[in-house]
Parts: C-alpha cells; structure tokens; sequence
C-alpha cells in the first residue's frame, strides 16, 4: 500500500510539471483531414490546363490528361502554336488543344483559330470549334466520344492578311 502512495504521489507530481498544453502521439483528437496541399491551378498553360477557364467553358473533363506526342503549327519556319490532344478516362472523351506561341502572338496582331478532334475512321474533324479575330493564347475544343476510334488533334492558325491558314496536328492515337 505504502508503494501504491509513493507511486500516486510522483505521478501527480509528474503530471503537475507538465505544461497544461503538452499533447503526446496518439492523444487528442484525430486531425482534420489536411486541405490540398497545392489547390488545383486554373491558369491556362502551354502544357494544356483541363482546370482552365477556357477549358471549363469548352466542357474539358477534370481528369483530361495529354495523350499522343505534340504537333505543331508552322507559318513559314515561325513555330505558331502547339497542338495536344486530351483523354479524359473518366468522361471516356478526347480533346483538341492548341497554345499559340509568345513570339507568334507578340507579333501577329489578330488572327483565326481552329480546334477539333480528327477521327481516322470517320474521316471528319469532330468536336470543332473556331475563333476569328482573336489574341487568346488558349484553345479546346468540344469533347468527342472517340476513344474507340484512331484519332489525331489539329489545330490551324491564320494571322490577318494571310490567305490560308496553317495547320499541324499531334500523333495519331488508337
């Protein structure tokens, strides 16, 4: 009994040294659940952003990821934009991407723009869409349900004055 009192009384000892705000592992409360570290971006980028406002506007699907290598749109030996294509795993859709380059844009005031997927089967462009008469830098176009089907993006550029655009397209993708 005698040890019993010993032990109680340095352990309450003990504990009364303990700053009133100590907190040892496994004590407590289970943390929250930690917020994204790194909350998703919604800036347009070169490598293709599905979080993007233009991307949002165009229907692009969160998950969509680049598939197939990058093609690209040349007027004369100028590089004037990239082409992408996206595949979004769970809308089972791909997209058309294209980024018009810093250079072209710092120096060919306005131009045309279109995006679509093309399908090898089908032999038609799907999911197009086109611009006239802008600087935007960023362009998707619409979703197109050819995950079955080979398929490539394209993209084509006319700056103004030019009496034909220019055209490249990514890898074809079956």
């Amino acid at each position: 009994m005698r040890n019993t009192k010993r032990t109680l009384a340095a352990l309450t000892c003990a504990f009364a040294l303990l700053p009133a705000g100590a907190a040892f592992a496994g004590s407590g409360p289970a943390p929250a659940p930690a917020k994204e570290r790194n909350a998703r971006s919604t800036a347009p980028s070169a490598a293709g952003n599905p979080a993007s406002a233009k991307a949002q506007d165009a229907g692009v699907c969160a998950d969509a990821y680049q598939i197939g290598t990058t093609g690209y749109v040349k007027r004369g030996s100028e590089t004037a934009a990239s082409v992408k294509q996206f595949y979004s795993p769970s809308c089972a859709e791909n997209y058309a991407y294209v980024w018009v380059w810093d250079s072209f844009k710092a120096t060919a005031g306005d131009y045309d723009v279109t995006t679509a997927v093309y399908s090898y089967s089908q032999d038609e462009y799907l999911g197009q869409r086109s611009w006239t008469n802008t600087t935007a830098q960023e362009f998707w176009s619409h979703g197109t349900v050819t995950v079955s089907e080979c398929t490539a993006a394209v993209g084509y550029v006319r700056k103004a004055g030019d009496p034909v655009a220019n055209g490249g397209a990514s890898s074809k993708r079956c």
